[in-house]
């Protein structure tokens, strides 16, 4: 065969393998789903979880096992950065609404790390299983090969809330970020159904149910006049404080301290042993003569900063000081990027809301299209199961002169009495006349005796009657899209109830 030799321009070259690499980066990494609200690695490690059976009402399962599954058949990647993903999962501090039960230790508030996965044990949270996992059965989301083609997983979770704005979402691409903040639970779900009753509400209107984001370390939001501007546009910056309490000397040899309840989410981590450090050197500098003492009194019950004041000291003054001159006043940017069908997109609030919520009508389209078919089918069996109780002593008959299963078959689909026996000469052209489907059929053979005589003639009756209303039902349901909405809504409600 002659050598053939393609001359390609090196820089074209360059310039396509790298959109290739940043495409691949930003939507199979870095970058969540706008219907799901997560990325790739948070989706494989709940749905390998969902596979190892990881139930709330069961007991934890070492994270190693979890790592191992999730890199084996979904995630051909790291085994650190799917432990770090489940650890973020389980923090309570990081997640509005924590994903994962876990057991052992998953780090801290102030930025102590994770236990190794081989000491750490981890479930499904009830609150995943029924908003994020429900349903996967019923043929909601499409499911696609997996790296090696061995396994099937999810396109993306059937997840019924906007999880992009409950629980938020970190993530460096290439040439850009994501980064957005968490949001009540409720606050989020209400705006939901509100922008579902009234798909031309205004951003404005939708900031009645969402006033703001919520973040699990507390805070307080100083720029409230810029949020409609944020979250019109995707983009901005969110100023926030740490909420500081005095509590008053309650003793004469007491002093009066100013107690750190709440602080920015920008200061988890290492941040929190620096803004101690950084108010030892105001002293050290003598910045300030006013506080006498810090100390670090957080617990499992909450964030507790202590600092005792130099006694005659203005609390306010300190106040304005450590929000000055410290991370206790610090800026949270705003970029509400996430992929929408395939392409990272900057969403504002309503553009989200939007989004999940064509998703949960697709999700729930799908969901009784499935369970309508599955009706139909068990509908189709009945008729067949009714019918055969009449002629019951015929059916008996021709199984009983078969050789073979399936001549019994063809003689009741068809009426193909060929090779087959009958003692009673009325019974043939009887025979001849059967014409069952092939489930029905199948249904019959499959059908003990004792099913198909006395009473249990009456059961097959009352369960086909309640097929009938559940088929009916369905068929209301897919084809009212007010009545769609309204299960939607309800469902919704059910499931947010039953979670919290």
């Amino acid at each position: 065969m002659p050598e053939r030799i393609v001359s390609s321009e090196y820089s074209e070259v360059m310039q396509k393998s790298y959109i290739d690499y940043a495409m691949s980066v930003i939507s199979a990494r870095a970058v969540p789903d706008v219907r799901d609200g997560l990325k790739p690695v948070q989706r494989r490690v709940l749905y390998a979880m969902a596979q190892l059976g990881l139930r709330s009402d069961r007991p934890h399962r070492k994270s190693a096992r979890i790592v191992g599954d999730t890199m084996g058949k979904y995630h051909p990647h790291g085994d650190s950065s799917i432990y770090e993903t489940l650890v973020v999962l389980e923090q309570d501090f990081k997640k509005e609404m924590p994903l994962v039960d876990g057991h052992g230790n998953f780090g801290s508030i102030e930025g102590d790390g994770a236990a190794a996965m081989r000491y750490t044990e981890a479930r499904l949270q009830k609150f995943t299983q029924d908003v994020y996992l429900a349903d996967l059965d019923k043929d909601v989301v499409d499911f696609v090969p997996n790296f090696d083609e061995t396994e099937q997983e999810p396109s993306v979770l059937p997840v019924r809330i906007p999880n992009l704005l409950v629980n938020g979402s970190e993530g460096i691409a290439v040439g850009m970020t994501t980064s957005i903040p968490t949001h009540n639970l409720n606050e989020v779900v209400d705006a939901m159904i509100a922008c579902m009753k009234k798909r031309s509400i205004s951003t404005q209107e939708l900031m009645e149910y969402v006033q703001g984001p919520d973040f699990p370390t507390g805070g307080i939001v100083i720029n409230k006049s810029e949020l409609l501007s944020i979250y019109e546009s995707g983009v901005g910056k969110i100023k926030l404080r740490g909420k500081i309490e005095l509590e008053p000397a309650k003793r004469k040899s007491d002093r009066d301290k100013l107690v750190i309840t709440e602080i920015p989410y920008t200061m988890i981590g290492a941040n929190i042993g620096k803004f101690i450090l950084d108010v030892c050197d105001l002293v050290e500098t003598k910045k300030t003569q006013d506080i006498v003492d810090i100390s670090n009194e957080s617990s499992k019950e909450g964030m507790r900063i202590v600092i005792e004041l130099k006694k005659g000291s203005d609390p306010e003054k300190v106040k304005n000081m450590l929000y000055r001159k410290t991370r206790l006043e610090d800026t949270f940017g705003v970029n509400m990027l996430a992929i929408v069908d395939g392409k990272p997109e900057t969403l504002g609030l309503k553009d989200i809301l939007t989004h999940c919520i064509n998703f949960q009508y697709e999700i729930n389209h799908r969901k009784y299209t499935t369970l309508l078919n599955k009706d139909l089918e068990q509908k189709e069996i009945k008729e067949g199961l009714i019918q055969a109780c009449d002629i019951i002593d015929l059916i008996i008959e021709i199984i009983r002169g078969s050789q073979q299963i399936s001549q019994a078959k063809r003689c009741l689909t068809s009426g193909d009495i060929t090779d087959i026996r009958f003692r009673n000469p009325g019974s043939a052209q009887a025979a001849q006349e059967l014409c069952f489907t092939q489930k029905q059929a199948q249904a019959i053979l499959d059908m003990r005796l004792k099913s198909l005589q006395g009473l249990e003639e009456e059961k097959l009756q009352n369960e086909y009657d309640e097929l009938k209303k559940k088929i009916d039902y369905f068929n209301q349901i897919l084809s009212d899209e007010g009545l769609l909405r309204r299960v939607l809504r309800d469902e919704l409600v059910a499931k947010i109830g039953r979670a919290s």
